[in-house]
């Protein structure tokens, strides 16, 4: 019978867990967007950290994978028309929580060749791009019971906080950062704080190369030093690698990944989702890590990833594999020497993008290097913009109030910092903006006209909010 109420179910042990700032925003953008076009403003995208539509454009991608499907086809000596090639019933098949090798070997030889590190094609573990990669480690520590720290930056990335959280006996211990990377005297300090508190600490987790939020890379000497104390230390980097190709700085400037400087130490996250298209969600976790296990054995750690794995996603998308391996060949089917071809095509887009950011920045608030400084980013999506003026707090309402008022669109930094961060610092991020160059409604000159409307509505936005003429 009916009784017209709501059935409950009883979960104390279930809590609420935040929000990330970017999810906040963007479900508070509706009405915001409303508020502004009722003023008669337009609307202006600092805040998305999306791929760029231009640079996002499936077709040409389609044309290259069915091409690449034809020298599969070929590279079979299949000559019935009517016969189902092996390579195409495969992609519509079941397959292991490994996928079809063919991506994997290819991937191996490019990538490793571009960051000068040997892959074992066996170790690479398919993943929903590289928050899957975090998903995966998190699990694997946490599945024993015992209590667990994460050693992380402060700020670090909204998605790494949003899992890491999840786990009721996890804690986040931050490292505050410099214009080099994260303190490397903070760093160890927060590794003894977790243990002295009776934590494990299983990894250090950071976006090196164009961090998000951070808007900045490691130098070479800093990663030398967070690597050197891992080693100390006995844990594991896990290093996030969505930006190694969104790089501005020359070939010879680019710092060396982690996974470059010690495969053994380092569990690298790759994600297609920034050299190739978003939407696939086509990543990989990579590690020659060995972990002292129960009993006293030695394990590789992705062997422990892969059981994850297939707990999590038994049977990985062959087609989103096989459509990511058609990135790694040329027209011609033939492997490509390297990567960097592909990215240049979107450098191109975010190398222009990023100097209408910072010459619109500078034109609009260079006049004042006492009340304002913004990050000059190697690498990524994102500058951070800082007011130094300790009057001005970029809490939800400064946000919304740049949006109603201005049409401008930002993403404030205080979620970005952990727990532990704040209480170090109660105003951490409160004077802090994200702003996001790589994402424009429109392409080609439009795009450009676009940007620099954006960032000259924010220098304006920024002169009026602060009494500037």
């Amino acid at each position: 019978m009916d009784t017209g109420q709501r059935a409950t179910l009883d979960a104390p042990d279930l809590a609420t867990q935040p929000v990330s700032v970017t999810r906040k925003m963007a479900a508070a953008l509706p009405e915001l967007r409303r508020a502004a076009e009722a003023s008669g403003l337009a609307i202006h995208h600092l805040g998305a950290g999306y791929p760029n539509p231009e640079v996002t454009d499936p077709r040409g991608f389609l044309a290259d994978e069915a091409a690449f499907y034809e020298h599969l086809r070929a590279r079979e000596g299949i000559n019935d028309p009517d016969a189902l090639p092996e390579f195409l019933r495969e992609s519509y098949a079941y397959t292991d929580t490994l996928g079809p090798v063919g991506p994997r070997e290819s991937f191996a030889r490019v990538y490793g060749a571009d960051w000068d590190v040997e892959i074992d094609p066996a170790r690479l573990i398919p993943t929903v791009g590289a928050t899957g990669g975090i998903s995966l480690m998190c699990s694997l520590f946490e599945r024993p019971g015992r209590p667990v720290a994460y050693v992380t930056d402060a700020p670090t990335y909204a998605g790494f906080l949003a899992r890491a959280t999840l786990c009721r006996h996890a804690r986040i211990f931050s490292v505050d950062m410099d214009a080099e990377g994260p303190d490397p005297e903070r760093f160890r300090a927060a590794i003894a704080e977790a243990r002295a508190e009776g934590y494990f600490v299983p990894f250090y987790y950071t976006v090196p190369d164009g961090h998000n939020p951070a808007g900045f890379s490691f130098s070479a000497r800093r990663r030398d030093a967070i690597l050197e104390i891992a080693r100390d230390e006995g844990i594991l980097i896990v290093e996030d690698a969505p930006y190694v190709y969104i790089s501005y700085a020359r070939a010879e400037d680019r710092p060396r990944p982690f996974v470059s400087l010690d495969p053994e130490r380092t569990v690298h996250l790759f994600t297609g989702s920034k050299i190739g298209l978003p939407g696939p969600r086509v990543g990989f976790v990579y590690s020659q890590a060995e972990l002292a296990i129960e009993g006293g054995r030695r394990v590789p750690l992705t062997d422990l990833l892969l059981t994850e794995a297939s707990a999590d996603i038994l049977f990985h998308n062959p087609k989103a594999l096989r459509s990511f391996e058609s990135l790694l060949h040329d027209p011609a089917g033939t492997l490509r020497d390297s990567l960097w071809p592909v990215a240049d095509a979107k450098l191109a887009v975010y190398r222009e993008n990023r100097k209408i950011m910072l010459d619109g920045l500078q034109k609009g608030l260079g006049a004042w290097p006492d009340r304002f400084r913004w990050t000059v980013p190697q690498a990524g999506f994102f500058t951070v913009f800082r007011f130094l003026d300790p009057d001005i707090v970029t809490d939800d309402d400064f946000v919304e109030r740049l949006v109603a008022r201005y049409g401008v669109v930002v993403i404030p930094m205080y979620d970005f910092y952990p727990p532990d961060a704040r209480q170090r610092d109660p105003r951490a991020g409160l004077d802090e903006l994200r702003l996001s160059f790589c994402f424009t409604e429109r392409t080609g000159r439009a795009r450009a006209a676009d940007l620099a409307a954006a960032v000259d509505a924010f220098s304006h936005a920024v002169r009026r909010e602060c009494g500037l003429r």
